[in-house]
């Protein structure tokens, strides 16, 4: 990997190690509501601790630009991080200062403290380095283990590696092996699948993904667009007439890379966007004028299962339909299980992420047997987009 891991970090015992994480968790009345991202990085976390690091845990919560707002506070998450991880956790009232330091240099070998929201302070988003200097002095290594937050150039997940010895977590490190396996040196045949309702917002990652793979599959209500722009007749559907140019663009761009664009044959249709609404499936052509398109059909499925057999290497971001409301769940829920099969027998390298997707795949009951889920959101966006994140190249600068 061209970035240090932990196991190149050497002996850690009474290290001060400043540990980036991300518990920008869902919390309601004090408590956590969804555990997932600590759970994340509690490998980590207990790594550092059996290793006799003293690991002081950096993090940001919401957004209170730049100013202590007591509500978002990570005090209450701390009691969180101590149930997961199954070992006491400390709290310091704030990241830097004599109390920080305090905190962290006080503990016993193995000790854990959680250090207050980063983003109290204004040098944290700016990346100022009179705020990295600062938190550089509370330790004497850093470790980043918050890929979801390495789309951004703020301090605590850019600055901090270029004052410290840099190294990435275990979680981060999986994560990069993950993708790198599927977008940077991908088994071939490559497949991509991705949906969601605009195309606007993945305009970039379109583009980057018909330059390397070999089929893109294109679902959700971005699908209804690319339709549109063929000269289809999509009811009352979903769609951007605006960016049907942009859609016919895509496609001819895409014949040049010789990737093949895979679009719905037959769709469900409905006259509502309803829970259980009544519904029907036609051919991708025969949309009546006052339906609208909520998921594809059994032979667009059949399809997209045809390209998930013949792949190596599948990358899935989005849904096919409107999956959050039954049936137009089925196709996002078959094609995932049929994915799912095909990566438990070890044909297939499964990597998927994206907030709609990860929630998707937990629908279907296939979270769990993909090769790799990343919950980045942003993230993993920008990386599928092919844009450099600064958390990963400060890591790789700091390989030098």
């Amino acid at each position: 990997m061209p970035f240090r891991t932990l196991k190149d970090a050497g002996n850690l015992a009474g290290k001060r190690v400043l540990l980036r994480v991300d518990l920008n968790v869902p919390v309601k009345d004090g408590a956590v509501t969804d555990a997932t991202r600590i759970e994340r990085v509690a490998p980590t976390i207990k790594a550092l601790s059996d290793m006799g690091a003293k690991v002081a845990l950096l993090a940001h919560f919401e957004r209170p630009k730049g100013k202590r707002v007591p509500e978002m506070s990570l005090k209450p998450i701390a009691a969180a991080v101590a149930d997961v991880i199954g070992r006491p956790v400390g709290f310091a009232d704030d990241c830097t200062g004599p109390e920080a330091e305090a905190a962290v240099s006080k503990l016993a070998n193995g000790g854990i403290v959680l250090l207050e929201n980063t983003r109290f302070h204004k040098g944290e988003e700016d990346n100022d380095p009179a705020f990295a200097k600062e938190l550089a002095k509370v330790g004497d290594i850093y470790v980043n283990d918050a890929f979801s937050a390495a789309h951004r150039a703020h301090t605590s997940t850019e600055g901090l590696a270029h004052l410290l010895p840099a190294f990435a977590g275990l979680a981060m490190q999986e994560e990069l092996e993950a993708l790198d396996k599927a977008l940077g040196h991908p088994e071939k045949p490559l497949v991509a699948i991705v949906g969601g309702a605009k195309i606007s917002s993945k305009l970039e990652l379109l583009g980057n993904l018909i330059r390397k793979v070999d089929a893109l599959v294109i679902g959700g209500g971005m699908a209804n667009t690319f339709l549109a722009s063929k000269g289809v007749q999509i009811g009352k559907s979903l769609n951007e007439p605006d960016l049907q140019k942009t859609a016919k663009q895509i496609m001819l761009d895409a014949a040049e890379t010789r990737c093949a664009i895979v679009l719905p044959t037959d769709v469900v249709i409905a006259s509502a966007f309803e829970a259980n609404a009544p519904h029907k499936t036609v051919a991708a052509e025969n949309v009546p004028a006052d339906m609208m398109i909520l998921d594809v059909g059994e032979k667009s499925v059949a399809a997209i299962n045809g390209w998930i057999d013949k792949a190596k290497t599948l990358v899935w971001n989005g849904p096919l339909g409107a999956f959050e409301k039954p049936p137009f769940d089925k196709a996002t829920v078959a094609a995932a299980k049929h994915a799912a099969e095909r990566t438990k027998a070890k044909k297939l390298l499964s990597v998927a992420g994206g907030g709609d997707t990860v929630a998707a795949l937990n629908h279907a009951g296939v979270a769990d047997d993909f090769s790799y889920v990343s919950t980045a959101g942003g993230a993993f966006l920008e990386w599928l987009e092919g844009k450099s994140l600064p958390g990963v190249e400060a890591l790789r600068a700091a390989k030098n």
